[in-house]
């Protein structure tokens, strides 16, 4: 153990100590953002940061429903626990979180550490990243148990019918006051929060921070949302498109670079849309990139059934200043405000791996002054934009782009990309074996 580590364990040990921590909730995402958590003693806890910590493989080699992509022994693999990630632990007082992530040969294939490179490539080039995630969901007026005996049909909504922007939050204040406190914990600020158009759906967009504490607070968000709803009886989904009766749901991202001091870099007070040059690079190399790396953002088969002409989500690789039917709107205003809003992203994206994709796409635009060509006016629809602008329509399509793609391998490692391209290609067979309802409605008396 480094100077530096040991000064971090001493550090969180007082910090232990000075809270009355008596249990730790040691987690690690997985490739869906899905918290695997143990919880041990505080003692047990101290020892595992000292010495380190490990957690089984196999949950870099299944998939969504829990089966395995292949056979293997699925041994224990080292997982150190980053002494900076800890929190309070929101449902039980004494107890605490903290966050662990593969190290070695399964720790190439993480999000989280896929995030931290490029976190270090930015650093490298003299910038700091501030990002902030907004996620829309649905809330059902149902349970895991019971969407289950349903099969899933005749599910009832918490909230009947389109209120956009409704009383809702305030009708239902104590319910929204809990999941705050519940946040409020967990260190995650909330900026906002909205209904929006669907029967009981919801945005909340978190308060920006600092790259790789944006992605955690975004991925501990869904998690803990989940867990307060189901205690309160109720189901949220975060699923890209859940129903053929609604919109799909958002999980936007926003993107500023700083320097050293913290002066904004995608601010240029004497261009006459006040967009820097390292801004418009920035771009550039996202919206080039975008059609290649879309599987990382847009990684289930249901993420594909939102991202069709008509329903609020981008269909080509577009940008545009303040233009929301573009895959990137830039935003601007006050320096610290110009920032980089990718709108591609489902509610059910990893934010490790779309900030990854986002951040490396864009470095890789200001290495390369990448020139994003004209800010795109009015609606960015498939016709509107050349062929290679268009993005892949099916994850299978998308997994083969991004396959095929040598700056994508440069940027994330052929140990990511083979692995990842092999995982989504099975996701994709999943439903392509998949007889649906529509299927036998549309062929079953025709044939």
């Amino acid at each position: 153990m480094s100077l530096g580590q040991e000064a971090a364990v001493a550090q969180v040990l007082g910090l232990l100590e000075a809270k009355g921590i008596r249990a730790v909730h040691i987690g690690i995402f997985d490739i869906d953002a899905r918290f695997r958590v143990k919880r041990v003693e505080t003692e047990k806890f101290v020892k595992l940061l000292k010495g380190g910590y490990e957690f089984c493989e196999v949950l870099y080699h299944w998939d969504v429903a829990e089966v395995p992509y292949r056979q293997g022994a699925w041994a224990d693999a080292p997982a150190p626990i980053d002494p900076t990630s800890g929190r309070l632990y929101p449902f039980a007082d004494g107890e605490a979180l903290f966050i662990a992530e593969f190290a070695g040969e399964t720790g190439r294939l993480a999000p989280r550490n896929l995030l931290k490179d490029q976190l270090a490539r930015a650093g490298a080039m003299g910038f700091q990243v501030t990002a902030g995630f907004e996620y829309e969901f649905f809330l059902l007026r149902e349970t895991p148990a019971s969407v289950r005996v349903k099969d899933y049909t005749g599910l009832e909504s918490w909230q009947p019918g389109n209120h956009t922007y409704s009383m809702v939050p305030s009708i239902e204040h104590d319910f929204f006051d809990g999941l705050e406190t519940v946040l409020e914990l967990l260190g995650i600020g909330i900026d906002s929060i909205h209904t929006e158009q669907g029967p009981g759906c919801v945005e909340m967009p978190l308060k920006p921070a600092p790259g790789l504490i944006a992605a955690d607070n975004a991925a501990l968000f869904k998690t803990f949302t989940k867990a307060h709803c189901e205690r309160q009886g109720l189901m949220a989904t975060f699923m890209a498109k859940w129903s053929n009766q609604t919109n799909g749901q958002s999980g936007h991202l926003h993107v500023s670079l700083q320097d050293d001091d913290g002066n904004a870099l995608f601010h240029d007070p004497a261009d006459p849309q006040g967009i820097s040059a390292t801004m418009r690079h920035f771009v550039g190399g996202l919206v080039t990139l975008l059609p290649e790396t879309l599987a990382m953002c847009s990684h289930t088969v249901n993420a594909y059934r939102r991202m069709v002409p008509g329903i609020w989500a981008p269909v080509v690789s577009a940008w545009g200043v303040q233009n929301r039917t573009c895959a990137v709107r830039v935003i601007t205003g006050a320096p610290g405000a110009t920032r980089v809003e990718f709108r591609v992203p489902a509610a059910d994206s990893n934010p490790h791996l779309t900030l990854a994709q986002c951040l490396g796409a864009g470095l890789w635009g200001i290495e390369n002054r990448i020139d994003p060509g004209l800010a795109f006016e009015g609606e960015a629809a498939p016709d509107s934009l050349p062929p290679e602008r268009r993005l892949p329509r099916t994850l299978g399509s998308a997994a083969d782009r991004l396959d095929a793609s040598p700056v994508a391998r440069g940027l994330f490692g052929d140990a990511f990309v083979d692995w990842f391209v092999a995982t989504r290609r099975h996701e994709d067979d999943v439903f392509r074996r998949h007889v649906s309802d529509l299927d036998r409605r549309r062929y079953l008396d025709v044939y």
